[in-house]
Parts: structure tokens; C-alpha cells; sequence
């Protein structure tokens, strides 16, 4: 059996992005409130705090009278916050990852759900505080029951959904044909056989648009409302091209 990810983007309605706001910004609070602890604890007295630590901790934290908005959003995803900081870390230890970042507002939002914190049957999927199921567009199916999700929504408002499913994965047949790629400027790609794959030229028209709006963020005032609009605009254009180059490569 393998772990294999099932990526899929989805359209949630108003009442499952209020749902989905409010629990982004509380696993983020979560995150980096560990993050503080961890930090603190370490420079001030060179003790290691754990998951387990943490999640004592944040038991206290969720019965404050200024932080009793935790639990309004799943359990499960706080915990999981958790549990990634706790991975960063042995990360970072290991020499596998840089030192934990502060998690910011802008730019792209993430939460896991463990197999508790949402339904599966087998067509839909609904999360935890959520009554309707989300409206995802399925490119694909898989066999197996997901084990946990993943939620994002990227700096251009776009969500996807991140499904991790055990699966087994049939051995792929041996191929004895060799080709040879090469990347050229009239044409994108050229294979070893002649075949040729074009250059698609509205890249550089979008990417014009992309170096205009740029700069017009880095005229906008740092915290006002019109930043935040040109941002949004910037990560649009970010997000068309992507998609543009995605749908050319799935033409090769």
C-alpha cells in the first residue's frame, strides 16, 4: 500500500467560506502562538517543548475569555496545526528544513482535517461545522477511504482540496523506447522523433500585464485597502499564468 495525493479544486458557497476563513485564521493564531512558546522556551531556558506540551497548553488557551473564539472552528484542525509545527521542528533539527516561519494573513491559507474531522461517502466529502458537502470538481476518481484533507485557498481566492488516500499502485509495464527532449526558442519543445511543440506567445502578454500590476503594488501604501486590492489582482494574473502553462504541458 502507498500513500498517494488526490489534488482537486472546489467551490465552496458564502456559508462554507465564512467556515473556512475563520478556521484558516485560527489554526494560523495556533501555529504561531506554539511557534512563540517553542521559541521562547528554548532562548529563555533551553527546555524542548513538544506536541504533547502544546496541546496541554492550548486546552488552557481555548477557556480564555480572549481567545474563546478557538472553539468555534474543529478541534481536529487546531491539533493538526500543532502537530505540523512539531514536524517543522524535527525538520529543522534534522537538518532537513530551515528554523519555523511566523505564518502571515496574505498569500496562501492551508488547514488539515484528520479522518474524524470530516465525512467521506464515497461521492462528497463535508468537513467538520459544515452542513453541505463541497461542491468539488472531480478530474479523477480513487478507491479507498481518504485518511485526511487538505484545504487551501491560494493568494488569488481559488480553493483546493488535498486528499490523501492509502491505495495500492499496480507496477507500470517496461517500456524499451527511449525519447530525447530539447527546449528551444521558435519551438518549446523538440523531440528526439522531430515531432515539435509550439511556443505559445500569450505567455508574454500576460506576463506584461503581471510586470504593470507589480508596479502599481509597489505604489500602493503598505496596510491599505488598494494594496490589498492589486495584490489580489497580482496573484490572479500569478494564478492565469500557471494555469496556462499547466493546460500546455498536459498537451505535450
Amino acid at each position: 500500500m502507498t500513500q498517494r495525493a488526490y489534488k482537486f479544486r472546489f467551490y465552496p458557497t458564502e456559508e462554507q467560506q465564512q467556515i473556512l476563513a475563520k478556521t484558516f485564521g485560527c489554526v494560523r493564531y495556533v501555529y504561531n502562538w506554539g511557534l512563540r512558546l517553542k521559541t521562547d522556551a528554548y532562548y529563555q531556558t533551553g527546555k524542548r517543548l513538544y506536541y504533547k506540551d502544546l496541546s496541554a497548553q492550548m486546552t488552557v488557551l481555548k477557556r480564555q475569555p480572549e481567545t474563546v473564539w478557538l472553539n468555534e472552528v474543529s478541534s481536529v484542525a487546531l491539533q493538526q496545526a500543532l502537530r505540523h509545527l512539531d514536524r517543522a521542528f524535527i525538520n529543522f533539527f534534522e537538518g532537513r528544513g530551515e528554523y519555523p516561519q511566523f505564518h502571515k494573513k496574505h498569500g496562501k491559507q492551508s488547514v488539515t482535517f484528520a479522518s474524524s474531522a470530516f465525512k467521506w461517502d464515497g461521492e462528497s466529502i463535508t468537513l467538520a461545522k459544515m452542513s453541505e458537502p463541497l461542491n468539488i470538481r472531480w478530474s479523477r476518481r480513487f478507491t479507498g477511504s481518504p485518511s485526511s484533507v487538505t484545504v487551501s485557498r491560494d493568494a488569488a481566492d481559488r480553493y483546493h482540496i488535498s486528499i490523501l488516500v492509502d491505495e495500492e499502485i499496480p507496477q507500470a509495464p517496461v517500456c524499451d523506447s527511449q525519447v530525447g527532449i530539447d527546449l528551444g526558442l521558435t519551438d518549446s519543445v523538440i523531440l528526439s522523433t522531430g515531432q515539435k511543440f509550439g511556443n505559445p506567445r500569450y505567455f508574454r502578454k500576460d506576463e506584461k500585464r503581471l510586470a504593470k500590476a507589480q508596479r502599481r503594488l509597489a505604489k500602493k501604501q503598505k496596510g491599505s485597502k488598494n494594496r490589498d486590492k492589486e495584490r489580489l489582482k497580482v496573484a490572479r494574473i500569478h494564478a492565469k499564468i500557471a494555469d496556462r502553462r499547466q493546460d500546455f504541458l498536459h498537451k505535450l
